[in-house]
């Protein structure tokens, strides 16, 4: 990858086809995205990819943890190689960056924070599904990291409307800039 002198970073969280299709209109955030990573790409600034994954039976999920241990025994019978694929229209290309974490934040259990070092990266960009997991945990998390942070709202999205406007004008705004992909992309 040529040199990044932005020292800046795209990370596209959660954007896997089987939680992407929770939503029920997932059609805008998946073209948001896609605006997104074309932006990035022609910039050359780097696309990391982030999913959710478990080794087959999902061994790595405690049943202490709330989260996690409720759909554990649904992961039981998926194909985890599956399960992790992102959405078609935002697929990585070859040489992108993808990152499996083990918990909601983009860091925990993954090597997320080595590729950031690798790559000089002090400002990431945070898009995924949804805004009040990976993209809160991980902006509070970065946030801890010193990183600058930039939440690109039309890019993330919630089960609950509200949720992820009360984040995006209330909570965010104390830790990232907030814009849109069109804001982002002038």
């Amino acid at each position: 990858m040529e040199q990044n002198t932005q020292h800046t970073a795209l990370l596209v969280m959660d954007m896997q086809a089987g939680i992407v299709s929770m939503l029920p209109d997932a059609g805008p955030i998946i073209a948001n995205a896609a605006k997104a990573i074309a932006h990035a790409r022609k910039n050359k600034i780097p696309v990391i990819y982030v999913v959710v994954g478990f080794r087959q039976g999902a061994p790595e999920v405690s049943m202490n943890n709330k989260s996690f241990s409720s759909i554990k025994e649904r992961f039981s019978g998926v194909d985890m190689n599956e399960f992790m694929k992102v959405h078609p229209d935002l697929a990585p290309q070859d040489g992108e960056v993808t990152v499996t974490k083990r918990r909601v934040s983009a860091f925990a259990g993954s090597d997320l924070e080595v590729v950031l070092r690798a790559f000089n990266i002090q400002h990431i960009v945070l898009t995924g599904f949804s805004t009040s997991g990976v993209v809160l945990t991980t902006t509070r998390e970065a946030a801890d990291k010193d990183y600058r942070l930039s939440i690109l709202s039309d890019c993330c999205a919630d089960g609950d409307e509200e949720v992820h406007r009360v984040l995006t004008t209330k909570i965010f705004p104390r830790q990232a800039e907030v814009l849109t992909v069109e804001e982002w992309s002038k």
